[in-house]
């Protein structure tokens, strides 16, 4: 009979002798070698383009509307017409002005009537007050009638001249050559106040287009800058345009800023309200660093790309790095510091980096 000790060794001894034959001569097994995509870092040349959408518009565009108001008894266009300087566009019912330029100028005529009668009555008392038949106070009594109706003669005067204008604003004319209607929001017997909007005409052969740029480039864009449009409606051609307007304020509580450019050269194709895209050469954005997105992690350290340290045989070893970031663009999301021209960085997968990772360039 085995003694218990020496059973319970013999035990040990066999069961590690089974899972060692269990593993045989089998290699170690190793973590494989994963590659990652990866760019190089180069800064932008020294020019850089950016596009943003915008509409056409007229160079001028105007709302025009009767200074009186009154009912409209003539409306002489129509949406498209093109119009020539001082051609009708509306007339109202000018009835009542006719007779307020009448009562004016009748009153106009008794004061004329009543200052020559003070007139003639002051230079009587005059010649009867040399010769010591009338008191001062006659003389001073007529002079002042005749002093009071001139004033009442200029006064109408002045009515007059304002009814004959409240007339001449009963007669609504195109301001400008070069112009088209592009709205005729009334009707013919319509009521309509001062001020109300009759016919919306846009002038100027050059279009514009309107444009809303963001807060990281338009400081970036000066007035009478060049710029390049190009049309939806005509693919295959760019027009040369200048910038004429640039917003110094935000507009509608975005964060985006209004610019105008204005085409070179007129287009009977290009017409207002026409899908538009406008492209501006930005100088001063050499040396700017620009990466994928997805290239930059965040955790509660901050922002962090992994850079790359290669190695021999195709192989390179992960690094975290912490930048600093500005806005994203057409090009990328900006890296403001943290990196350097030609250091490679992870483009994808950056969640699933570790420091020291061991990775293949591909």
């Amino acid at each position: 009979m085995i003694p218990k000790p020496l059973a319970f060794t013999l035990v040990c001894l066999l069961v590690a002798a089974l899972q060692g034959c269990g593993r045989g001569d089998e290699p170690p097994r190793r973590e494989p070698v994963r590659p990652v995509r990866y760019v190089r870092v180069a800064p932008t040349p020294a020019a850089e383009v950016r596009t943003f959408a915008g509409i056409s518009k007229a160079a001028r565009e105007f709302s025009l509307s009767f200074r009186v108001g009154g009912t409209i008894a003539f409306i002489g266009v129509a949406v498209g017409d093109h119009l020539q300087a001082g051609q009708s566009i509306a007339r109202l019912d000018p009835t009542d002005y006719q007779l307020n330029l009448r009562k004016a100028e009748a009153a106009l005529a008794s004061a004329e009537a009543e200052t020559r009668n003070a007139a003639a009555n002051f230079e009587r008392m005059r010649a009867l007050y040399e010769n010591r038949n009338a008191s001062r106070n006659d003389l001073d009594a007529a002079r002042a009638a005749y002093e009071s109706s001139q004033a009442s003669v200029r006064a109408l005067h002045q009515q007059a001249a304002l009814a004959r204008r409240q007339l001449d604003y009963t007669r609504l004319n195109a301001p400008a050559a070069a112009c088209a209607v592009a709205q005729v929001p009334v009707e013919v017997n319509e009521n309509v106040t001062p001020g109300q909007a009759v016919a919306v005409i846009a002038c100027g052969s050059q279009p514009e287009v309107k444009v809303a740029v963001p807060e990281g480039v338009i400081g970036r864009i000066q007035e009478k800058g060049g710029a390049t449009a190009t049309f939806d409606i005509i693919p295959d051609e760019a027009f040369a345009a200048v910038v004429t307007e640039v917003g110094v304020a935000a507009v509608g509580g975005d964060t985006t800023f209004p610019v105008t450019v204005r085409l070179e050269t007129a287009d009977s194709r290009i017409r207002p309200g026409m899908a538009a895209a406008v492209s501006f050469q930005l100088e001063g954005a050499a040396g700017r660093i620009f990466l994928p997105p997805a290239a930059v992690g965040e955790d509660e350290k901050g922002r962090f790309v992994f850079t790359l340290e290669r190695l021999a045989g195709g192989f390179g070893i992960a690094h975290r790095r912490a930048v600093e970031v500005g806005p994203i663009g057409a090009a990328g999301l900006e890296i403001v510091a943290g990196l350097s021209p030609d250091e490679l960085v992870v483009t994808a997968g950056v969640s699933r980096i570790q420091e020291g990772l061991k990775v293949k360039l591909p």
